[in-house]
């Protein structure tokens, strides 16, 4: 009769649904009355220390706006880039928000706003370099920068990845892959094509870009999985200065054009 009675008691228990979980995200961030925006400090000109050795850049001036417009500050964090997940689903930080390509692996793992950039991974090489397609890539030595989306497109382009997986040379961070490729110690360097342009555009007459590259993609703020009620106010006010200008304008700063998705 007891062991009877305890596995109906079981049960019982097994059939009773858990409680919601209420998504306090959005509160606990009017509560603190700031978020914290995790990025990688040498990734101009989205987020970059300049000659004063603040952070700068197009992301960091776009998220001050957006601060501005939820009523809380912001806060700059900087972070290993291969460790952007643990670092977000720690707490350490609230959002990814660094030229933060979206892939369908990425979107397993967070939130995504829309987007506000449209974004193409692309190859650079010397000037003087007899590099011109993909298939010039075998046997050259490549630099990457790990955990980046870069990364993941070069290996989803599975044919041209056999070929040069084995010459994969991954860094910390952009800068430093391109100023080994200007040293010689890299023949080409696979990057987002905002930061690339941006970089050969400060060293005139020194790089060019391949005509092939690794697709296309876009630029969105990352958030932990489960914070959609910080989401739905991220993306308010990414609207908000979308529609009224506001991010046009740093565009055209950082950029010397509008590239905002509208």
């Amino acid at each position: 009769m007891v062991l009877s009675g305890c596995s109906s008691a079981n049960n019982d228990a097994e059939k009773t649904p858990a409680p919601a979980q209420t998504d306090t995200s959005w509160q606990d961030i009017q509560d603190k009355g700031y978020f914290v925006m995790g990025l990688d400090d040498a990734f101009p000109p989205m987020g970059f220390r300049d000659e004063k050795n603040e952070i700068v850049g197009f992301d960091i001036d776009l998220a001050k706006e957006v601060a501005k417009r939820l009523g809380v500050d912001v806060k700059f964090q900087t972070i290993v880039w291969e460790s952007k997940l643990e670092e977000i689903n720690s707490g350490n930080i609230d959002v990814i928000w660094n030229g933060f390509s979206v892939t369908p692996e990425r979107q397993k793992e967070y939130l995504f706003t829309k987007p506000y950039i449209k974004n193409r991974q692309v190859i650079v090489v010397t000037a003087d370099s007899p590099i011109k397609t993909k298939a010039d890539l075998e046997g050259k030595k490549i630099g990457i920068q790990a955990g980046s989306s870069a990364q993941d497109a070069v290996m989803a382009d599975k044919a041209t990845y056999e070929v040069i997986k084995d010459n994969l040379l991954e860094f910390d961070d952009n800068v430093m892959a391109m100023k080994d490729l200007k040293g010689g110690g890299l023949d080409a360097v696979v990057v987002d094509i905002i930061v690339g342009k941006y970089y050969v555009s400060k060293h005139p007459g020194e790089y060019k870009f391949l005509e092939e590259d690794f697709g296309a993609e876009d630029f969105a703020v990352g958030l932990r999985i489960t914070d959609k009620a910080f989401l739905a106010e991220m993306n308010k006010a990414l609207d908000d200065i979308k529609a009224d200008g506001t991010a046009s304008e740093i565009s055209n700063k950082w950029f010397n054009e509008d590239i905002i998705n509208k």
